[in-house]
């Protein structure tokens, strides 16, 4: 039976969308996507814009980055439910152990793992049908983000670091839209690929603060569990890296262009990274609703540099 009569996940708003306006049949598997809580699948999306943008500064803006940015935010909404949904499924019996997660579709029972397997094929085939729509080297570089998206589950079992795993999984927009856009990689794109993973190592292991103790129980690893008490000088390192190499990509890229489009440009990693002093300053790593809102607040985090390349884009 469900954790509840109506189904809801513990960690979802109690007036999110699925809950009040989707089809009572259609709720467990957005549930099993998290379109309840949708403010993640930014994180997925924000790196993509932030290419996006950084590449029109770069060589001028065209009218094919529209599609780009449509495809990639409906791209990142389905690969984000469908790496959700696969997820669930091999992390089904620990779920059913953590407090937070023991509502989920799976463990609770209200969807089977045949039928989210299912529902995973059929987000991951409408995502690639987004794909196709691009030129041959971004579907490959789409194609090779599906190792990451495959191992990421698992890395919690065999390594300390799973985040490192879902930062090179999440981030790998910045390499697709450049190429989207450029037509191949650029080093400015590898820039915002590694400011990402540190960006993401930042908000995952304050994400992962919610369940260290659960976690600790049944042996599931963690930056939050491996950095302890250290967990603030190490999020203070991650925010520093953030900062400097997304620097790095906006210099190599608009060196040789505008000085104003440069000087305003920088000023992305510099409103990140004060966004992301504020969250160290309030983080209280013994109250996991605290971690979960300063989590959530990364979406915002995400979007300063893309309203600072933006601008950017017109000087």
């Amino acid at each position: 039976m469900p954790a509840n009569p109506e189904g809801q996940v513990a960690d979802a708003s109690p007036d999110n969308w699925v809950d009040r306006f989707a089809p009572r049949w259609s709720r467990p598997y957005l549930r099993l996507s998290r379109a309840d809580r949708p403010n993640p699948a930014w994180l997925l999306f924000i790196p993509c814009i932030w290419s996006v943008l950084l590449a029109a500064s770069m060589t001028g803006p065209k009218l094919w980055d529209l599609w780009i940015l449509v495809g990639c935010g409906l791209g990142a909404f389905l690969m984000r439910g469908a790496g959700c949904t696969w997820n669930d499924v091999t992390d089904r019996k620990i779920d059913a152990k953590v407090a937070r997660t023991r509502s989920r579709p799976i463990p609770s029972g209200q969807v089977s793992v045949g039928g989210a397997l299912v529902w995973m094929a059929v987000q991951s085939l409408c995502a690639f049908g987004i794909l196709l729509t691009y030129s041959g080297p971004t579907i490959i570089v789409g194609m090779v983000s599906l190792v990451f998206v495959a191992i990421y589950p698992f890395a919690k079992r065999f390594t300390w670091w799973p985040q490192v795993f879902l930062g090179l999984a999440f981030n790998w927009g910045a390499l697709l839209a450049w190429t989207a856009h450029t037509g191949a990689l650029g080093w400015p794109a590898v820039g915002l690929y590694l400011a990402g993973i540190a960006w993401t190592l930042f908000y995952d292991t304050i994400y992962a603060l919610q369940d260290i103790e659960d976690d600790a129980v049944i042996g599931v690893k963690s930056t939050a569990r491996l950095f302890g008490d250290n967990a603030p000088a190490w999020l203070r390192r991650f925010l520093v890296a953030t900062v400097v190499l997304m620097a790095a990509a906006i210099i190599s890229a608009l060196i040789n262009e505008s000085p104003l489009a440069l000087i305003i440009a920088l000023g992305a990693p510099w409103a990140m990274g004060w966004h992301m002093t504020w969250q160290l300053r309030k983080l209280r790593m013994d109250d996991p609703d605290l971690c979960r809102r300063l989590f959530l607040s990364n979406r915002e985090a995400g979007l300063l540099p893309a309203l600072f390349f933006a601008v950017a884009l017109l000087a």
